[in-house]
């Protein structure tokens, strides 16, 4: 059996971010101007492949290039660029990240052939912010205390059943039954379950959604009156159901092998995810620890995991390989 090697890959890579640019600008013209140096891409897939190595500094990453002519000739610099370039080009490209996450997002819903294509899983995944905590008392009162190195202002705190408290942010990730990852967004910490998924409302719509599976961080039954109305029906566990409304709704799911079936996936759907992601990312101990600090770091951090992903994932589904192998494109480019 065949496998892809590195040049695969990053030739992959590039054209699908080229069939991206041609969507985006079938019906408005491109932006006026002198191009960029060094293209989104270009910077994009650099970043993915530093990722992978563990080189999260900006200095270091430019160490790298000037050390390894080899990668600089790979990727097609032209030139190498500076440190101040590299993080200054990083923190902008979080939106165009989420946009090309949410074009993979619609070409890899054809590799799930099991499940209707109108149902997509929902959770939320908390990661630990890079250095000192700052703790609640003194963050409310936007006080930080003597000593206190290295802290990522930007953070928020939240909990959940599985790390307990965290100060940090949060990952809103949206997959199929299989977990290819269609929308993502990064918030804080505190930014809730349900309110990430008020933000998706619209894309899920424009895409035809009409069941979102999800645990029960999400039950909001005036939430879940507000989807229905948009053609959008919750299905999150309901406990101490009381009123009318309620029962019936639990009513619809239990008298339904089809939304059964759909809210059994849960756990094999997105959880195992979240843990693909951590491989990915090298974040896959002390509550999921950031390499990174700021939001804008943070953003762009995740959501280039998360387009990684989606590419092993488009990948191996050419190659007849396991939908969620990540281990062997992983050690191409350590």
């Amino acid at each position: 059996m065949s496998y892809p090697d590195q040049k695969y890959y990053i030739t992959f890579f590039f054209q699908r971010y080229k069939d991206f640019e041609k969507s985006i600008y079938t019906n408005t013209s491109k932006p006026k101007g002198k191009p960029k140096a060094y293209s989104d891409s270009l910077l994009i897939i650099f970043f993915a492949i530093m990722m992978i190595k563990g080189i999260n500094r900006f200095k270091a990453q430019h160490a790298f290039l000037r050390e390894h002519p080899t990668w600089v000739k790979k990727l097609k610099f032209k030139s190498i660029p500076d440190r101040t370039t590299l993080s200054r080009r990083y923190k902008q490209l979080a939106l165009r990240i989420e946009q090309f996450i949410d074009y993979l997002g619609d070409l890899g819903v054809s590799l799930d052939t099991q499940t209707p294509r109108d149902v997509v899983y929902e959770d939320k995944s908390l990661y630990k912010a890079q250095g000192s905590v700052w703790h609640q008392k003194p963050r409310k009162a936007n006080h930080i205390p003597e000593g206190l190195r290295n802290l990522d202002t930007d953070a928020s705190w939240s909990t959940s059943k599985y790390c307990g408290w965290v100060y940090g942010y949060g990952l809103h990730l949206t997959t199929t039954a299989n977990g290819f990852p269609r929308l993502a967004n990064v918030w804080t910490a505190s930014v809730s379950e349900k309110t990430g998924l008020d933000h998706k409302i619209e894309a899920l719509s424009a895409r035809n959604i009409r069941y979102i599976v999800a645990d029960a961080g999400y039950t909001d039954f005036a939430r879940i009156q507000t989807h229905a109305e948009n053609g959008l029906f919750l299905l999150t566990p309901i406990t101490g159901a009381k009123n009318d409304k309620k029962l019936a709704y639990l009513e619809a799911i239990e008298t339904s092998p089809y939304l059964q079936a759909y809210q059994q996936k849960r756990k094999t759907a997105i959880e195992p995810v979240f843990s693909l992601l951590c491989e990915l990312t090298g974040t896959d101990n002390n509550q999921k620890q950031l390499p990174v600090s700021g939001i804008e770091n943070v953003n762009t951090f995740l959501l280039l995991s998360i387009v990684l992903l989606q590419i092993v994932m488009l990948v191996n589904s050419i190659y007849n390989g396991p939908s969620r192998e990540v281990s062997r494109m992983k050690t191409l480019f350590q």
